[in-house]
């Protein structure tokens, strides 16, 4: 009888998945371990042994079989769930509707006002509260505070009835008031800012696509801006003597089709992406404003889901730190588009000069 010290880790039956190895010795062309085969056979007498011996690893083969691929079907119905249906089941509805996101009250901590975005094409979500997302495996794990792969597979079939949620913390603080006052938001059409558009070499059709005429009041005073939309509901905003923005400040992800794409350009302000658009350096991709580069880490879990990611950022120290991140974190995935206007500071500026020239 051979010591049961000499049972190797994949004689083990609690895993979920076994990992099995031919042995070395010719008797044993398919095995588990000598030790497990040694145990079966000892209820035979000697002469059926070796009949009996493949009997029973097809048997047990055949039951790990049929285990592996239950685990397989779990993982891909669990990929199949819709995050809206999930959330739903877990008694959470969309307070709002835009196009195909979703914004909920978050399911992961208190909040007063919806910043927990899904987006049901890509059946991907984030919050921005937290500055997390992902997809449906990503959710599970914040909602059951646990890393295990298989208990996250669990949770999600509906096997794993009893593990508890993760605790949701409460915000330490509120934020500030805005000192934004009395906003209003309209098409854009007031001829100051015509006259800034012109002069950074945007066409005023394609601002009045993707932004707004935003007019607000400082401290009594009534001004006029461009307003571009970010996902949190807030405005980065510009005229020709302030560059600012109407909290809450966030990204901005803006389709340019109606299909979901493999591919997202990536911008740093609102002027570099109009300024693609007028140079047709974007097509049909997802374009990605990242409204600043403070908003860099935000990024990561919606460029994730991209196969094929395009940036043109700033070529000054801050847009070279941040392109160098995103180089670490995505690799051949990602290239750097800055070459086409090398001896510019941005694609804006690019933009004008080439403009000037033509």
């Amino acid at each position: 009888m051979l010591n049961i010290k000499a049972i190797y880790a994949h004689q083990l039956f609690n895993k979920d998945i076994l990992l099995m190895k031919r042995e070395s010795k010719d008797r044993h062309h398919f095995s588990f371990g000598e030790y497990y085969d040694e145990i079966l056979l000892n209820g035979y007498p000697i002469e059926i042994q070796s009949h009996m011996l493949p009997i029973h690893q097809i048997i047990v083969f055949s039951l790990i079989t049929k285990s592996v691929v239950n685990y397989t079907m779990n993982i891909q119905e669990a990929k199949a769930i819709r995050l809206a249906d999930y959330l739903q089941s877990l008694g959470y509805s969309p307070v709002k509707q835009q196009g195909n996101s979703l914004w909920y009250k978050s399911p992961l901590r208190e909040e007063s006002e919806p910043s927990f975005k899904v987006n049901a094409e890509l059946n991907r979500w984030f919050d921005f509260g937290l500055g997390k997302g992902g997809d449906i495996f990503h959710l599970a794990r914040e909602l059951t505070g646990s890393t295990d792969f298989s208990r996250q597979v669990d949770f999600l079939s509906g096997q794993s009835e009893h593990l508890p949620l993760a605790p949701r913390p409460r915000s330490a603080r509120q934020p500030p008031a805005s000192c934004f006052e009395q906003v209003k938001v309209a098409g854009l059409s007031h001829p100051a800012l015509k006259d800034y558009l012109e002069k950074r070499a945007i066409p005023l059709f394609l601002a009045q696509t993707h932004c707004r005429e935003i007019s607000y009041s400082i401290r009594g005073k009534r001004y006029f801006a461009i307003g571009f939309a970010n996902w949190s509901g807030g405005y980065e905003v510009r005229n020709p003597g302030f560059k600012g923005c109407i909290s809450p400040k966030d990204l901005s992800l803006v389709p340019l089709s109606d299909h979901k794409q493999d591919k997202c350009c990536v911008f740093e302000g609102v002027m570099d992406f109009l300024s693609a658009l007028v140079l047709e350096l974007a097509g049909k991709e997802d374009c990605l404003v990242l409204n600043s580069v403070s908003n860099l880490e935000r990024s990561y879990a919606l460029l994730d889901s991209y196969w094929e990611i395009r940036c043109y950022l700033d070529r000054d120290a801050a847009g070279q730190s941040a392109l160098n991140k995103l180089l670490q974190r995505y690799g051949s995935c990602l290239s750097d588009g800055s070459g086409v206007y090398e001896g510019s500071k941005d694609l804006n500026e690019h933009l004008i000069k080439v403009k000037e020239n033509t």
